[in-house]
């Protein structure tokens, strides 16, 4: 259950950003607000939420969006990035 409420939030905040040509840094607090309240939700101890959004931030704001990608579109994918990256890492 805490994944599904996690993956509907998801989705909603890429419906939220789709088709946008250019993501401001202010869609992006809005978008990384989404994001720590889904995992919250989800029961992610705060700390690794603090952790994660912090992360996304930084490459988010840093990284050059790629040709073949809407803004919007690239920080899902840094979202799905750090996601799997944390899931890996929480495995061990």
């Amino acid at each position: 259950m805490a994944f599904e409420g996690l993956s509907s939030r998801l989705q909603e905040i890429t419906r939220k950003i789709r088709g946008k040509a250019r993501i401001t840094e202010s869609d992006l607090k809005d978008m990384l607000r989404e994001v720590k309240l889904a995992l919250l939700e989800a029961d992610v101890n705060y700390k690794i939420v603090k952790e994660f959004i912090s992360t996304i931030q930084e490459k988010a704001l840093g990284q050059d969006v790629l040709k073949s990608l809407t803004p919007g579109q690239q920080v899902v994918k840094i979202v799905k990035d750090e996601l799997v990256e944390l899931l890996r890492r929480n495995r061990k």
